[in-house]
């Protein structure tokens, strides 16, 4: 420790910071609240033994993730950053589950344009080539003789009434028993 005031970590130790001291360069003076929560999850020396048995150049990055950690036991003490983790990739399979229906919704409607289309142009009138070859049209490699639309219409209206009862929660608030 070069200069006058010790590094957070000394200061919240009341000790005094030496010129070799591992906490120094990681926990600055100015934010003591990151030393302290680490300390208190972790806890000082095992702090130091973690940060002496890791390479120089890696303790930046161990002390990140050991902040991070800190803070997700605080708010979560039995699963931490997993339960983080974990309530993210719900929303993620929600998300696209929402997804799902939207593309399979988007494509009902394109049919059902395609099968307006088709009622509107008389029968003897083939498709061009450039209708054909138009790779945006999907619905056109369907074949209007051979599909039922009202069938996937109603296949897909009750497809999207069972999966709209979803709803997204939060995770479930656990206490601990030691509060």
């Amino acid at each position: 420790m070069v200069g006058a005031t010790p590094c957070a970590s000394c200061k919240l130790l009341r000790r005094r910071c030496a010129k070799d001291c591992i906490f120094a360069p990681y926990f600055p003076p100015d934010d003591p609240h990151k030393f302290a929560i680490v300390h208190k999850i972790f806890g000082a020396s095992n702090v130091s033994k973690m940060l002496q048995e890791i390479p120089v150049q890696q303790r930046g990055d161990a002390v990140s993730s050991l902040v991070f950690e800190a803070n997700a036991r605080s708010r979560d003490p039995v699963y931490g950053c997993v339960g983080a983790i974990s309530y993210l990739q719900n929303q993620v399979s929600q998300l696209q589950m929402q997804l799902a229906v939207a593309q399979a919704e988007i494509l009902c409607f394109q049919m059902q344009q395609q099968q307006q289309q088709d009622h509107q142009q008389p029968n003897n009138i083939p498709i061009t080539t450039q209708q054909m070859m138009n790779p945006d049209e999907k619905s056109l490699l369907l074949s209007t003789s051979n599909f039922d639309y009202n069938l996937l219409q109603q296949q897909y209206l009750n497809f999207g009434s069972t999966t709209s009862n979803i709803v997204m929660q939060d995770p479930p608030k656990r206490e601990s028993l030691w509060t």
